[in-house]
């Protein structure tokens, strides 16, 4: 059975989103974040969601999550801008259940 979570969203204006994200459509943060059009079209999954930008960088804001990166990630993070220790590329970041109240903000454009 399918099941929708609640995640927050902080725009790069500023402004706080509550979004249903379906865990039963194999999507990442950075596909909601476009679904949605929280972000200027063509900002963000430039790279299509194979982590060869940093368009979706986010930045969680609670421990909902790992800060973990796979080596693809962090490889690619080494190399972007407005990078934090609590930086992500959403497409790295599946929606599963898991995610229920997670808080991200979108890092400024590259």
């Amino acid at each position: 059975m399918s099941q929708d979570v609640t995640i927050f969203i902080t725009d790069r204006n500023g402004v706080k989103h509550e979004v249903l994200a379906p865990t039963d459509m194999n999507m990442n943060i950075m596909e909601l974040i476009r679904s949605y059009e929280l972000a200027e079209e063509g900002t963000v999954g430039v790279c299509g969601g194979m982590a060869m930008c940093a368009s979706c960088q986010c930045y969680i804001l609670n421990d909902v999550i790992s800060l973990e990166r796979n080596p693809d990630e962090e490889a690619m993070l080494w190399e972007a801008y407005h990078v934090k220790d609590n930086s992500r590329l959403g497409c790295q970041i599946p929606i599963t259940v898991d995610l229920e109240g997670l808080e991200i903000e979108i890092a400024p454009e590259q």
